[in-house]
């Protein structure tokens, strides 16, 4: 039986799918690019099961869970779609790009440098950002976007393991689920869309029951004469 989180998943991975099939981008010189991330990585411990994969019996003190909702690939363009939720009982500002951390087999910080928007990777996923306020159980989403390129075979290609998301700079990070490698080329760049309010949730419709058949004789008919 397939989950209803299964389903967010698959239905988030072709929402990736059809937004990649209508951008299009033109690979440049990705020399020197790499940089170190904005401020200090996070530190992370032993490995803890991803949100997207298990989602937490407790709403943690943040009052927000993040999680990735599935990847999608199209002509070495990746997107990772990322959902936040609020969890807790108030309501949850948030304003700009979800901060991001990636880090290796070894758990070592990936010196890269994080495009806000995407714009050197591709377009499409360039809105800027405004002010998003969340009701307790509302949902923002981003998109997390890099391409594994090499342009220049003297530089060692970087593949990230381990992704960490924080909803705003100063904020409590979340390890999420990447999908897969964060294979990065030598293109030293990853980017991402700002948070956008996600539509709320469309229950799933339900078939009426059918009505009871009727009886061979109601009980409300008065037999024939010729009977009594």
């Amino acid at each position: 039986m397939i989950s209803s989180h299964t389903a967010a998943r698959r239905r988030a991975g072709a929402a990736i799918a059809a937004a990649l099939l209508l951008t299009a981008c033109t690979p440049g010189d990705h020399r020197g690019q790499g940089g170190d991330p904005t401020g200090p990585p996070p530190t992370l411990s032993s490995p803890t099961p991803s949100a997207s994969i298990e989602p937490l019996a407790a709403c943690p003190a943040s009052g927000v869970q993040i999680r990735s909702t599935g990847s999608d690939a199209a002509m070495g363009l990746r997107a990772l779609g990322l959902e936040l939720v609020n969890c807790g009982d108030r309501p949850y500002q948030l304003n700009g790009y979800p901060i991001l951390h990636v880090f290796d087999e070894q758990r070592e910080p990936v010196m890269l440098r994080v495009v806000n928007g995407a714009k050197e990777i591709t377009s499409g996923f360039d809105q800027p950002a405004g002010p998003v306020t969340l009701a307790p159980a509302e949902r923002a989403t981003a998109v997390v976007l890099w391409r594994n390129l090499v342009t220049d075979s003297t530089v060692v290609a970087t593949n990230g393991k381990y992704l960490t998301v924080a909803p705003a700079a100063g904020q409590p990070a979340a390890e999420v689920d990447p999908d897969g490698p964060v294979d990065l080329g030598n293109t030293g760049r990853i980017g991402v869309s700002a948070w956008k309010k996600a539509a709320p949730a469309t229950p799933v419709p339900t078939r009426p029951a059918r009505p009871p058949a009727p009886s061979a004789v109601p009980s409300s008919v008065s037999p024939p004469e010729g009977r009594l």
